[in-house]
Formats: C-alpha cells, structure tokens, sequence
C-alpha cells in the first residue's frame, strides 16, 4: 500500500510577518507588503520599489542557535527562521527519539544575495596604479586586495544548496538532503519531491519548501532587463495587480514558507495534529521556450492533470485554486487559458487568487508560501483575495476573489506554480480525516 502523506507542521517569513497567523491575518484584511526598497539604493532602477522582509533577526527564532549560523545568508536565515517556527509546529522539539537518519531536507532554493562591496573595491585595487590613476587590472594586485576583503564563508554561503545543509545541521536531519532551484516553481516542486521520497519509504519525515532573496542590484537589474517588474513607483502600494487589465509586472519580494511533510502512520502514532493531506503533485516542462510559457499553457495544463489524476479526482472535486498569479501579460492570460483547457465549463465556478498581490514574488520561496495558505483555507473555510483588482481584462476571465478574502468551505485546494524554463508544477491538498 502507497503510503499516505501529510502536513503536521507550518511556518513562513515573509514581508507580511514573521509567523503563519499573523500573516495570515494580514492576508484576509489585504494588507500589502510592497514598500520602496531599502535593501540598497535602488533609486535609479525601473523597479524602485518591493516587497522586503522587515525588522528581521535570527536571534529571535534560535536564540543562541543562531551563532553556529552566523555566515549564514539572508534567504538561509529565512528558513532557518521558517523551518523552526515549523518544526516547533508539528511537536517535533518535543520527540526526544526521534530517528534522524529518518528525516530529511527538500528545499527549492536560490542563490544567496551577493554583496556586491568586496568585489567592487577589489575589483578597483587591481586596476590602479602606483600613481593612484586606473590602469589595465593587475591580477597580483587584485589577488592581494581580494585575500584581504573577500570572506570565504560568504562565497560558499551563494551556493544554493547551501540553505539545506544548515537546515540539516540544526535540526539534525541526517536523511535526503536536496535542492531544487526551477526557478519560480521550486518550491512547489521540493515539497512534491518531498513527498514522493516519503512515498518511496526513504524517510518519515521531510522539512520542504523554499526560501529566496533576489532583492539586490543583480536580481533586480535582471528582471527589469526582462521587463518583468512593475514599474509603478509612484503607485508602489497597488503595483501587484495580478489579473488585473493594467497589470504591468510583477512585484519582486522575499521570505521562505518550509512545512513539516510526514508520513502518514508515523504522524498518527506520535500523536501529531495533521493539518493537511497531498494528495496529487504534478510536474512538467512545457519543452517551448526559456522566458515564454507556451501560448497554450500545454505544460500548466499537464501538470494539472497529472495532479488530478494522481490524487484520483476530478475537476469538479477542487474547491479553490491558488494561482501562480504574478501579474505579468503573459503569465496571467495563460494560467486562465490553462484552468479553462481543464476545468472546462467549472472553471467559473471555482474560486482563483494570487497572493503575490500582497507579497510580492518569492521565486524559489512563492511556491510554499501559497501551499500554506491553501491549507489555512481548508482550516478555516476562508480563501485569500486578490487585491488590486480593479479593471477586468477579457483575457482573464475567471473568479479573482477580488479585493476581499471569501468565506468558502475548502475541502480540496489546488496550488500552481510555473518558472521560467517551461517548469510546471502543482499540488493538491484535501481536508484531513477527522
């Protein structure tokens, strides 16, 4: 018998707060979370303007902890931040046998932030000369001037994996460690890998999901060269308009969203509350383009239907959609092309929303962020809006859940997530046995 996973533990960081009731109590009352940037002067850039984690400190999540982690990057931070609150969540600080070869780490996780000083003032030390004036680089110089700036404990900390392997250190995962960086579905993908390995019987438990921070001048200049970000920035507060006619782009943010993945049997006999069943989990490549989502959505509707005939449901059996939702032309038009391919005439019946109107994109971080709050719909019988919607698009013609959270009994929710490469990917998580 395939055994069956679960959902015991939950935790987030994100630009709304540091823990999942008070971001979800922002969330309901369409509270956002874009601010102009203050993570580096970004007051010559397109994009001026973004969704930061704010008033964020390590300390407070691991106490003294927090020292064995202190080269740590800011997107590692975030999910050692997220995965405490998590695994604190599920009882698991709690279980003092606990086998820990039987515990594992799938992360969708990015590249840390790049400190961009040391490079630069070495950088500059090897083309001056003995006059003071900017010659050809000297490599000898520039050696010299980098030994003493550069740490090496940063450079290791860009590496993506990098944001596994502390989490493994501190809380003694000892089983499968991975990371998966597909871009914007890479945390949606972690989590589904997760559970297949705990399916494969590999391990019992998994900390999954993803964390990023891209808010820095390389990221940012990246995705302006892409003219994927709004660039509103003097209307900052509503330049997340997810489906919306006058969408320009989307919003870039940061945070991690990690959840505690279970087994089944192994939850039950410890007595875990169990928030949350996935049930379904489909990935795909949509083999087109790397920017360009297929003009058909053929991988976003693959990646549904995989999903649906995995968890043996149909269409009719999904109650709320949670969108990848960015806000960009492209993106928005498609996953609507997409949900309409699969759910036919039901798909102006079910509830659809982005909460990238209210955080930002995460990236390699969105994907759990947004699988969190389907379970917290399923838990209180509540979906999450999409606010700024203001201006309907013909293109995009389904239920937004506009501009105020809805009351709704979710039994079974849907989440996407597409990246740049053409990678899809969904879950499906039902309502947990009484």
């Amino acid at each position: 018998m395939e055994r069956r996973v679960v959902i015991t533990g939950m935790g987030l960081v994100t630009p709304l707060g540091h823990d999942v009731e008070t971001v979800w109590r922002r969330m309901l009352a369409c509270e956002s979370g874009v601010a102009p940037t203050s993570l580096f002067d970004s007051h010559t850039f397109p994009s001026s303007f973004s969704a930061e984690v704010k008033s964020f400190s390590l300390d407070s999540f691991l106490g003294r902890n927090a020292d064995r982690h202190a080269d740590a990057s800011r997107n590692t931070q975030f999910a050692l931040a997220a995965a405490s609150r998590a695994w604190e969540h599920a009882g698991l600080n709690a279980i003092p046998k606990l086998d820990p070869s039987q515990v594992g780490v799938y992360l969708g996780g990015g590249e840390g932030p790049i400190d961009f000083g040391p490079f630069s003032a070495a950088a500059v030390a090897g083309c001056l000369g003995d006059d003071g004036q900017v010659t050809s680089l000297d490599t000898v110089k520039w050696a010299h001037a980098a030994m003493k700036l550069l740490r090496s404990p940063c450079e290791l900390e860009q590496d993506p994996n990098l944001a596994g392997g502390h989490l493994a250190v501190q809380f003694n995962a000892q089983g499968p460690n991975f990371n998966t960086l597909t871009a914007c579905a890479a945390s949606t993908q972690a989590i589904g890998e997760a559970m297949q390995i705990i399916r494969y019987g590999d391990a019992d438990v998994m900390i999954a999901g993803g964390t990023h921070s891209m808010i820095h001048p390389l990221g940012v200049t990246g995705f302006n060269r892409l003219t994927a970000l709004s660039t509103r920035n003097d209307e900052y507060e509503t330049a997340s308009r997810p489906f919306d006619r006058t969408r320009d782009g989307f919003v870039l943010g940061e945070g991690s969203g990690i959840l505690i993945v279970e087994d089944r049997e192994h939850a039950v006999r410890r007595g875990a509350k169990i928030h949350a069943e996935i049930i379904g989990y489909g990935s795909t490549a949509d083999a087109f383009r790397i920017t360009d989502m297929h003009e058909q959505g053929r991988g976003a509707v693959a990646a549904m239907t995989m999903a649906l005939q995995r968890a043996g449901l149909t269409p009719a059996d999904i109650d709320y959609i949670s969108t990848h939702g960015t806000g960009t032309e492209e993106n928005d038009k498609i996953e609507t092309l997409a949900i309409r391919r699969v759910f036919d005439k039901l798909a102006d019946k079910v509830p659809v929303s982005s909460i990238k109107s209210m955080i930002g994109h995460l990236i390699a971080g969105a994907g759990a962020v947004e699988l969190i709050t389907c379970v917290l719909a399923i838990r209180d019988g509540v979906v999450p809006p999409t606010i700024n919607y203001t201006t309907p698009d013909p293109n995009c013609d389904l239920d937004y859940v506009p501009n105020e959270a809805r009351k709704l009994d979710v039994r079974v929710a849907l989440s996407n997530s597409f990246g740049f490469g053409g990678q899809n990917d969904t879950l499906i998580v039902q309502r947990p046995e009484e």
